[in-house]
């Protein structure tokens, strides 16, 4: 499978800066991306799915408490619509990111293309919705960090169609990079607590999540997402230098090498046995 690493739907560019590592690199990285958000987003539909059917929406406080408040039932409809959107953009995200199916099924990226565009804008204010109504768990810098998260999103969603619509395909495609970068937030938030988890054993985290962990989480599981796209933005370009590359190809092994890791772990032991559940129950 080929990943977007051009403007110009062609791998010329980055065979032209002769870097193998940075080809292979992004690849790697953006293939277990895609697998692991892929398995997490039917594991989200899954089990909201399940709780919806059942009539059991209080399995929503499970993970995150107070999501599901029957008293305030405007808050739930826009936090039910963030999560059905959210796992339906983990599926079908990385589809938008194959050069293949871009370059030999055009019609195929142009329709799941405007569909990803809504889920994530639906995601987005589905999740702004429920802050201004309900506001997070966490408090006031949760609130800012998620709310910051939802903003970026939506912003995103819009530039990557305003460049499309422009064929100004460069940028339509940084700026697709970019909106994957935030829509894969919501997977990586409960890699990140995991891994806090099995290291640290909830070192800085609270049940009202607003322990220091807490409150550096209602940042960090988007900003350094954008962080290391950007770093692939620049690193693709022909005037970027060797050192640039390669710490952008060692970056992203690394990150590779870290998810698989981790979602071999998680699949077995949460996702896939829901997943199973939901289907087979």
């Amino acid at each position: 499978m080929t990943v977007i690493t051009e403007n110009n739907g062609d791998s010329s560019q980055l065979s032209s800066n002769g870097d193998a590592l940075y080809r292979f690199s992004s690849q790697a990285l953006l293939v277990i991306v895609w697998i692991s958000s892929f398995i997490f987003g039917l594991y989200i539909l899954a089990n909201y799915a399940a709780a919806y059917f059942e009539n059991d929406m209080l399995r929503w406080n499970n993970v995150l408490p107070e999501i599901y408040d029957p008293n305030q039932p405007q808050a739930s409809i826009g936090i039910g619509l963030h999560f059905a959107a959210g796992g339906l953009i983990l599926v079908l995200g990385g589809m938008q990111l194959v050069d293949s199916i871009r370059s030999n099924y055009p019609r195929v990226h142009h329709w799941t293309g405007r569909l990803y565009i809504l889920l994530c804008m639906v995601a987005a204010i589905g999740g702004l919705s429920f802050i201004t109504i309900k506001g997070t768990v966490g408090g006031p810098i949760m609130d800012i960090g998620f709310s910051l998260y939802g903003i970026l999103m939506f912003v995103a969603a819009v530039q990557t169609v305003r460049y499309a619509m422009a064929r100004q395909l460069l940028d339509h495609q940084a700026w697709a990079w970019r909106l994957y970068a935030l829509a894969i937030g919501s997977w990586l938030y409960r890699m990140d607590y995991g891994l806090w988890l099995i290291f640290t054993d909830w070192v800085g985290h609270t049940e009202e999540f607003d322990g220091w962990f807490d409150h550096i989480m209602a940042f960090f599981f988007y900003i350094p997402n954008l962080l290391i796209v950007e770093l692939m933005i620049r690193a693709r370009s022909q005037e970027s230098s060797k050192q640039l590359l390669n710490t952008a190809s060692v970056t992203m092994l690394c990150s590779a090498l870290l998810l698989v890791t981790a979602t071999w772990g998680f699949a077995r032991v949460a996702w896939l046995p829901a997943i199973a559940s939901f289907l087979f129950s």
